[in-house]
Parts: C-alpha cells; structure tokens; sequence
C-alpha cells in the first residue's frame, strides 16, 4: 500500500523531470513502468511530478528499468566510466531522510553509494528488490534484519546477502551512522526474464 500523498517533497527537485523523461524515452506507460517496478500508477505519477519523495529502494528499481543508476537519478554528472571517485565533504542529495554522495562510476554493473543513515529515518521500511547488496559500517551502529534475523553492526562490521531477502536498515544511535553501499544492477533482458514482476519495498 502506498503512503498517502501529504505535502509536496522538494529536496529532490530536478528527480521528477527526469523520471518522467527517462521512461518516455524508454517508450513505456505510466502502467508499463509502474508495474515493473512494483508501485502503482498513482503512485509512480506522484513521483514524476514531485508530489512524492523516492526512497533508496525505488529509485534503485526505476534506475534498473531504465537502464542508468541513482546517482544519474540524483542528477550527479561526472564523467563517464571514471576510475578514481575523490573524497572530500560529505555534499549529497536526500531521499526519504537519507543522505546519498556517489562513490563508484556510473554506467556500471554496481553501483557504489556513501550513505548516511539519520537515527529514525527508514527504520520500519522493508526493502525488497532484485540484485545483491554490501554495505560497510563507517560510524555509528547500525542495525540490520535480514528475514527474521536481526544482526547490530559496529563501525568495521559489514553484512552482504541477496536482496530479494526482506530487509530492513536502521541507525541505532541519535547520532546517526554512515555506510559504505555497493549495490548490483541486474539489467540485462536475461535477468528481467529470471526476475519476472518481482517488487520492490516502497
């Protein structure tokens, strides 16, 4: 079920255009695209005009159906197939109270995120969607469940499993934590096949 439609989310201003542009230029319908990425019409409309914020999981799904990656999504450009990623201040976008920075090149078959994780944000959302995830703890503690099992992970700790496993991310500190996110893209028309209408939490 769909969260209700309250307010008008603007922290990520220029994702709404370029939804509605990726999927017209992929040729398909607000229903094509919504039921491939498991959300409903209304629901995918509410985000391509803003009404609605995406959260980590959905626009992973989105950015696999066409064919490019969240950090494109959130509207980071650098060049393409770079292989070094510079560090510095942590300057990224939001979604659903998390905070995102690139950290991987675009384009490819993982895509590699650094994540902070606000204590409370997310914390009862259940994510399932296609691929593989690592994630690494670089402060703070973090919880993780992983099906019916919970596992609290220390900074240095880190959890990789199969995402099509019910799983659900928190901060247990009011300090908030921050991760090392490596996702993998399964895009090919193979995979599609394999995975069928699966969901993604939303």
């Amino acid at each position: 079920m769909n969260p209700p439609d309250e307010g008008v989310a603007d922290e990520l201003p220029g994702v709404a255009p370029r939804l509605r542009e990726l999927r017209r230029g992929r040729g398909l319908t607000l229903e094509t695209a919504a039921q491939r990425a498991g959300l409903s019409p209304a629901h995918l409309s509410r985000l391509e005009t803003g009404r609605r914020q995406p959260s980590l999981p959905m626009l992973l799904g989105l950015a696999r159906i066409y064919g490019t990656t969240v950090s494109e999504l959130l509207g980071e450009k650098p060049p393409e197939r770079d292989a070094i990623i510079r560090g510095g201040a942590f300057e990224g976008a939001e979604a659903d109270g998390w905070m995102y920075r690139r950290a991987g090149s675009p384009g490819r078959a993982m895509q590699a995120l650094r994540v902070r994780v606000p204590y409370g944000a997310q914390g009862d959302l259940v994510r399932v969607h296609p691929g593989e995830e690592w994630l690494y703890v670089v402060g703070g503690r973090l919880r993780v469940a992983l099906g019916e099992t919970v596992h609290d992970l220390d900074p240095g700790d880190s959890a990789h499993f199969d995402s099509l496993t019910p799983h659900r991310i928190a901060a247990l500190d009011r300090g908030g934590a921050e991760l090392l996110f490596v996702h993998s893209l399964l895009q090919s028309p193979a995979a599609e096949l394999c995975l069928g209408n699966a969901l993604h939490a939303r």
